[in-house]
């Protein structure tokens, strides 16, 4: 048989989708699943977003244009004014998912054997990306004991080479829910500005800060604006996954020509996707609070009940809807795998994502990622089943 592609073989697993086989297997024999690996909203889907698939009334679903409708560009730009993000309908490409965005910028900026620095724990899909680019990703590791704060800008710089091409950044951040400070996003600034690197930023979660601590986007930071990659999705401030829009935002002209051409050779985005994008743009302000406050609400109950069972440890997440905890076990993986495969309380388990799959280098084998994504009494009972979980798993340490 042929070989297949030593790119194939590099790729990693997702930590957020691999264990689905044990999770299927665990549902065929009756075991309720309490899915806090995945950050599958169970909000419910806009109305006016409903209205406008429900009512889609067209003779033929033509291809779009390879970077998005002009109506929805247009929408869009008017959505980013709503946070001082100063870009019009021309600095926006319409993309299959923010996925995409981040796998279009890669391959638009970065040639075989470039470097990129990341922040991590870090969003899996960046190293999958990178892969795919041939490019590499150096980490530098932020750590759960300061709350998962950005590390020094020292050791960024420790890190670059003739080879470092740009820095990725995710704020909100997922997985920790880390939101980054004006001093911190500054700091990047001056690096990126000093060096003349590209600056990644998914920005997906910025309806998502808590506590009236302020959003800064990478488009708010002066003098590196043809530096910044903005990479957006529609998918979780609206709970529309499924749909797969998302956009990359950049000023910079040859990088814009060059993403062109990855979206000219996938046709187009989603027709029906883009439709209901264009019709959640006008979500009502009401729903919109109604979700933050859910989320805060669940944010409290969840970091609370954690932080309450022995030897569990979470910071508390600033933004985005989810928080790595440290447990008190010798091995997430293995835990992870176990709550599916071995184990159930009163008919019921827990699935939560391994937080190595967020590290490069797999460290922090202790610790998991869980997404907020459930109701307030969904998440008692994960908390009751995961403290008496930790209680019998063999591989505690205390």
């Amino acid at each position: 048989m042929p070989k297949t592609s030593q790119r194939g073989q590099l790729m990693p697993e997702s930590p957020i989708r691999k264990l689905v086989p044990l999770a299927d297997k665990a549902k065929s024999k009756g075991i309720k699943v309490y899915h806090l690996n995945i950050g599958q909203p169970d909000i419910q889907t806009p109305k006016v977003a409903l209205n406008a698939l429900h009512t889609i009334d067209r003779k033929i679903l033509e291809y779009s244009p390879s970077d998005g409708i002009k109506s929805l560009k247009s929408k869009l730009a008017d959505y980013y004014h709503r946070f001082n993000i100063d870009v019009n309908e021309n600095d926006i490409i319409v993309t299959t998912g923010g996925s995409e965005a981040v796998n279009f910028a890669f391959m638009s900026c970065l040639d075989p054997g470039d470097e990129i620095i990341v922040p991590e724990p870090a969003y899996a899909n960046y190293t999958a990306f990178a892969i795919a680019a041939g490019a590499i990703i150096k980490s530098v590791v932020s750590t759960i004991e300061e709350g998962f704060a950005l590390p020094s800008i020292e050791r960024f710089e420790d890190l670059i080479t003739p080879r470092t091409k740009g820095i990725m950044i995710c704020n909100p951040n997922n997985p920790t829910g880390y939101l980054y400070t004006q001093s911190e996003m500054n700091q990047i600034r001056d690096l990126v500005k000093k060096y003349d690197l590209y600056l990644f930023s998914d920005e997906v979660y910025r309806e998502f800060c808590y506590n009236n601590t302020p959003y800064i986007s990478a488009f708010h930071l002066k003098g590196i604006e043809e530096n910044v990659v903005l990479i957006d999705s529609v998918s979780k401030r609206y709970s529309e996954c499924g749909i797969r829009i998302g956009t990359l935002v950049t000023k910079n002209k040859e990088l814009k020509n060059n993403v062109m051409k990855f979206c000219q050779a996938r046709l187009s985005p989603p027709l029906l996707g883009q439709i209901v994008a264009e019709a959640s743009i006008d979500t009502p302000e009401d729903y919109m609070r109604e979700v933050y406050n859910k989320y805060l609400e669940r944010r409290n109950f969840l970091i609370d009940g954690l932080n309450k069972i022995p030897g569990v440890y979470s910071p508390i997440p600033m933004g985005a809807f989810y928080t790595v905890a440290k447990l008190p076990i010798d091995d997430a993986d293995k835990f992870c795998a176990w709550l599916l495969s071995e184990y159930e309380y009163e008919g019921k388990t827990v699935m939560m994502a391994p937080a190595s799959g967020f590290y490069t280098n797999g460290a922090r084998k202790n610790e998991v990622r869980i997404a907020y994504v459930l109701d307030k009494e969904d998440l008692k009972q994960a908390l009751i089943i995961l403290k008496n979980a930790l209680e019998v798993y063999p591989g505690r340490i205390d």
